[in-house]
């Protein structure tokens, strides 16, 4: 736990995970100023003079604004995914451009999606394979959006493996296939599944913080991955039913239009490797699936838990 900040500015702090970081920089003392679309924010996306006011003498920005994925991506869904990011980071680098006491460090959201399907070897930062399609080239949008920016601030990617916690959306429709008997593999099973415990992208952020020579994009993934098989048996095992009925590729790609998502989802294999937090010296809190799991199993009540459908 990093005590060198005094202010954050938090942007896209209504989700899950901006709601998190809020509640821990708030209990120990920091001030959290946030950028949104609605009126609870302190300055909006629309008000070019309130973002400079509110990022001016900030020790740190953190830009999570981005509309959901979880949805089908038509091409009005797929222009709100792209522009929701791309916008909003170009609208933070302008605003930067202005400031006169600028945050030390700017931590821009992104995702391990960047990287191809791969069941052959882990994806690092300096030999992972850019994958193609849709979610690729927002996430390199994305990307480029925020390090093409002229300003004096150190500039870090978080490429976000998928984030478990308490709840949290990610977790949810597992826990809900689980209670339901719907828990076993999804397809083959054997695609990788990269996660992160919500905790430890705060401490992340903190790593971050507190190592000056980090720039760039850094992968947020527990070195310990599991294949979907073994992801949904230890779901099942802590949060479910004993036994769950795999569900293949072909009733996926069906059920996903029923409920307007997008089978990839669950079905591209994701195996991304942490390998500059691990080099700098970075520990996680929750390395381990298993223990993960037990910790949210303690907060979650029984029941089938709020999905929020695309």
């Amino acid at each position: 736990m990093t005590n060198s900040l005094s202010s954050v500015v938090i942007c896209g702090a209504s989700g899950y995970i901006g709601q998190v970081l809020s509640r821990i920089y708030e209990e120990r003392g920091v001030r959290v100023r946030t950028i949104g679309r609605g009126t609870s924010s302190d300055a909006t996306w629309s008000d070019q003079r309130g973002l400079v006011r509110l990022l001016d003498g900030a020790d740190l920005v953190i830009n999570l604004a981005g509309r959901s994925v979880s949805c089908r991506y038509s091409k009005k869904n797929a222009d709100d995914i792209m522009s929701s990011r791309v916008q909003t980071t170009a609208s933070l680098g302008r605003a930067l451009g202005e400031v006169r006491n600028p945050p030390a460090l700017w931590v821009n959201a992104s995702t391990g999606t960047i990287y191809r399907d791969s069941r052959d070897r882990p994806m690092d930062e300096r030999t992972g394979d850019i994958g193609t399609g849709f979610s690729v080239e927002v996430a390199r949008a994305w990307e480029r959006e925020m390090f093409d920016a002229d300003v004096p601030v150190r500039k870090v990617a978080l490429r976000l493996s998928i984030v478990l916690g308490a709840g949290g959306g990610a977790i949810n429709p597992m826990i809900d296939l689980a209670r339901l008997g719907l828990g076993g593999r999804m397809g083959d099973g054997r695609q990788m599944f990269s996660w992160v415990h919500v905790a430890d992208v705060a401490r992340v952020i903190d790593h971050l913080v507190e190592c000056r020579d980090i720039s760039g994009p850094v992968n947020v993934a527990t070195p310990f991955p599991v294949t979907n098989e073994e992801m949904m048996q230890q779901v099942r095992t802590l949060l479910g039913r004993n036994r769950g009925v795999p569900t293949p590729a072909w009733l996926l790609q069906l059920g996903a239009r029923v409920i307007r998502t997008e089978a990839e989802l669950v079905l591209k294999s994701r195996w991304v490797d942490p390998g500059i937090l691990t080099e700098s010296g970075f520990r996680f809190d929750y390395p381990l699936l298993a223990d993960a799991l037990a910790e949210i199993a303690q907060q979650t009540p029984r029941g089938l838990l709020p999905v929020a459908l695309g």
